[in-house]
């Protein structure tokens, strides 16, 4: 691939075009709005010069619901040879598409598996891909040489390609990604007006639930309303698994004694099916969670204290597979949760008390 146009300058469209250019193609940026294309620009992720001629792969980085329109636009224009583009929904933009009477044969639907609760060319960076996994829904008439092509924007993107059928993808993401999204929002809606104190003492668990509520609503909208039917199908199953937890929880209260172990095994049921579909999400590699040991790690809040950290782990052999950070309220310590595989996690922590630090 020598060059490329980017239409569509948020997060994403952003990140690809960073990504891009660090591989040394040659990418064009287009946007509706004038200022976020000249920020994305500012930022070194490609000129906003209209190609001279027709370039190798186009990107369309738009809401899905503008992705037809666009779609058909470029191919009118004939600026490219290859189409794809990074909607997180696929089905009803590709029936749309075909309805346009789009060249599908040049096409091929994309979603790479990243993100973050902040949007824009300003949270955009070179490595957000990296890592992650590409879904990429080809029609059946999509011609060998545009997958080809698509598939090298993946990897120069850093990302792992996931070939799937639309309407398979969005039932996945619906259930990884949209769902999830509603139910943060609607956690997050309590804390909207209760008391101040009660706010405060809101710990990593809340957080890390109610993390990506933050994200921008409006965007979120147009994800939701291209999938809609998905959503609200996993939202009702999950009504009826919210009813049993309420109906459980108040048995839990009741005098009658049979009454409370009644609400007690549902409740319990609850936690350990939830435990279990919790123990199927994999980790770095696709290895599952058992296979790590988690060791904390108290830390002062001084300058250079997490980097002393880390060489301290690094001088031990011990590769830090995933690292949270949790603050403590009101003090000048916190706790670092270090992810490492089970056969290192004692190493870890024979050095770390050689070097003086506390964990438990």
């Amino acid at each position: 691939m020598e060059d490329a146009l980017v239409v569509g300058a948020g997060l994403i469209g952003t990140s690809v075009a960073l990504a891009l250019k660090a591989r040394g193609v040659s990418v064009h940026l287009r946007d509706v709005d004038s200022v976020t294309a000249r920020i994305a620009a500012s930022l070194g992720a490609g000129t906003l010069e209209v190609p001279r001629g027709t370039v190798d792969l186009a990107i369309v980085a738009v809401p899905p619901r503008l992705v037809p329109d666009v779609l058909a636009g470029l191919q009118a224009e004939g600026v490219a040879r290859h189409y794809t583009d990074v909607a997180s929904v696929k089905a009803g933009p590709q029936q749309d598409i075909i309805a346009l009477a789009c060249d599908t044969a040049c096409y091929v639907g994309g979603h790479p598996m990243a993100g973050g609760e902040r949007s824009g060319p300003l949270a955009a960076r070179p490595d957000l891909f990296a890592g992650c996994n590409w879904v990429l829904t080809p029609t059946p008439d999509t011609e060998t040489e545009t997958l080809n092509s698509t598939l090298e924007l993946v990897a120069m993107c850093g990302a792992v390609p996931v070939v799937m059928e639309a309407a398979a993808h969005d039932r996945a993401v619906g259930l990884v990604s949209h769902a999830p999204h509603v139910v943060a929002s609607l956690v997050a809606t309590l804390l909207e007006q209760a008391e101040e104190r009660a706010v405060s003492l809101a710990g990593p668990g809340l957080r890390d639930l109610t993390r990506i509520a933050a994200s921008d609503p409006t965007l979120w909208v147009d994800i939701l309303s291209a999938n809609a039917l998905v959503v609200a199908d996993l939202l009702e199953e999950l009504s009826t698994g919210l009813g049993d937890a309420v109906a459980g929880l108040r048995a839990m209260a009741a005098t009658d004694e049979d009454k409370r172990s009644g609400g007690a095994r549902t409740v319990e049921n609850l936690l350990c099916r939830g435990r279990s579909g919790r123990a199927r999400i994999s980790g770095k590699r696709g290895t599952q969670p058992e296979q790590y040991e988690t060791v904390t790690v108290v830390i002062g809040d001084q300058p250079g204290e997490l980097a002393r950290l880390f060489t301290d782990a690094s001088r031990a052999g011990v590769n830090v597979e995933d690292v949270h950070l949790e603050h403590s309220a009101g003090q000048l310590t916190g706790q670092v949760h270090l992810s490492v595989t089970r056969d290192l996690a004692e190493v870890l922590r024979a050095a770390l008390r050689n070097h003086g630090w506390r964990h438990h």
